[in-house]
């Protein structure tokens, strides 16, 4: 386990509890993040990595903050998931080979955490996916699980509202209702891995399996 990067396994958490893309956090930067000690931290993703081509201001719930700076400490390079061989971002594909293994011509240099835990492969998005599912099954609104994820909300859950103040108003009521949910599914992320595992896993569905897996080897 010890084998991959620290900073690519807090990378493949922060995909975990964020529910973004692995494209919009590997490039995360100093300049991006507000507020990290404040009462509404915030991550904002610059429209060039973004799929949309649209700036996403997303909520960062405690659990991302503690996963940011266990990835900036001791470290005075300004990208917070960087490479071991210079200040710049992991490439992407170093979360997928961290997962799947390392492979070269067919075969398999290094173990990938998939196989070391005993899990079925699976992909960085699926990290994405699966964060989203265990907010549904926290009770979360569809329509603000979408706006975690930037998917388009459903037009019936969308609110009309006058043209002078919808910009603001919906922007406020986007990123409250982000909060909510990743913040959610952070308080039960510390919930699953603070319960003795064993009891843990007896409980849990197939979506929470792999997270206490995942989260208590990591």
């Amino acid at each position: 386990m010890r084998s991959w990067d620290r900073r690519t396994r807090l990378a493949l958490k922060f995909e975990l509890v964020t529910m973004l893309r692995s494209s919009e956090l590997l490039g995360a930067h100093r300049d991006e993040l507000f507020d990290l000690d404040a009462d509404k931290p915030r991550f904002d993703v610059p429209l060039k990595r973004v799929k949309k081509r649209r700036v996403i201001q997303q909520p960062l719930s405690d659990l991302a903050v503690d996963l940011i700076k266990e990835a900036l400490r001791g470290s005075n390079k300004q990208y917070v998931f960087a490479s071991p061989l210079g200040d710049h971002p992991l490439h992407r594909k170093a979360m997928a080979d961290a997962l799947r293994g390392d492979k070269r011509k067919g075969k398999v240099r290094t173990l990938g955490i998939c196989q070391l835990l005993g899990l079925k492969p699976f992909t960085p998005h699926d990290l994405r996916r699966t964060g989203a599912t265990l907010a549904g099954d926290l009770g979360f609104d569809d329509a603000w699980i979408a706006k975690c994820l930037d998917h388009a909300a459903s037009k019936n859950s969308e609110q009309i509202v006058p043209t002078v103040t919808g910009k603001v108003y919906n922007h406020s009521k986007r990123m409250k209702e982000k909060r909510a949910v990743l913040d959610g599914v952070a308080a039960e992320l510390r919930r699953i891995v603070g319960a003795p595992v064993a009891k843990a896993l007896g409980q849990a569905g197939p979506t929470a399996r792999r997270l206490i897996a995942y989260a208590d080897r990591l």
